[in-house]
C-alpha cells in the first residue's frame, strides 16, 4: 500500500475527487491530510490553556498541528500539494518546503495563472498537475505494477 499525503487549500473539493478516482480505479494508496477542519484545526492548542493573545493561541495551535503534519509527511511515499487562487496558503508552500527537505517527491496542484508565485515551489516538485484527474492518472502511473 502506497501513502499519499494530501496538503493545502481546504475551500474546494479536490481531495474527495483525488480520493474517488483512486478509488475507482482500484488504485491501493491509503490518504492522509491535516486537520481541514478550518475551526478545529485552529483550536488545537486550546486545551493546553487559554490565551489573551491571538499570536499565542495560534503558536500553540500551529505546534500541536505541526506534530500530526510532520508525522504525516515523513510516512509519506509522496504527497500532492494544493494551491487555490482564493487564499494565500503560506502552509502548503511550507509543506512542500519540508517534503524537499525530506525528499519525499510530490506533485503541485495550482491553475496556470499561479505559475509565476510558485516557481521555486514547482521547481523541486516531480509534477505539477492543473486538475484533480491528472493527479489521479499520475497516482495511476506511480503505483501500477
Amino acid at each position: 500500500m502506497w501513502t499519499v499525503y494530501l496538503s493545502g487549500e481546504i475551500h474546494t473539493d479536490w481531495r474527495d475527487q483525488i480520493k474517488a478516482g483512486a478509488q475507482k480505479l482500484g488504485l491501493d494508496i491509503e490518504f492522509t491530510s491535516a486537520n481541514t477542519d478550518h475551526d478545529s484545526s485552529d483550536a488545537a492548542g486550546d486545551h493546553l490553556g487559554e490565551e489573551d493573545k491571538q499570536f499565542w493561541r495560534d503558536h500553540k495551535s500551529a505546534k500541536v498541528n505541526a506534530m500530526r503534519i510532520k508525522s504525516l509527511i515523513e510516512q509519506a511515499d509522496f504527497a500532492v500539494i494544493r494551491f487555490g487562487d482564493k487564499y494565500k496558503q503560506w502552509n502548503a508552500a511550507f509543506d512542500a518546503g519540508y517534503c524537499a527537505a525530506l525528499d519525499v517527491p510530490y506533485i503541485t496542484l495550482h491553475d496556470e495563472n499561479i505559475i509565476h508565485p510558485l516557481k521555486e515551489v514547482d521547481a523541486s516538485a516531480m509534477a505539477w498537475a492543473q486538475t484533480p484527474a491528472q493527479v489521479v492518472e499520475t497516482l495511476r502511473y506511480i503505483t501500477q505494477k
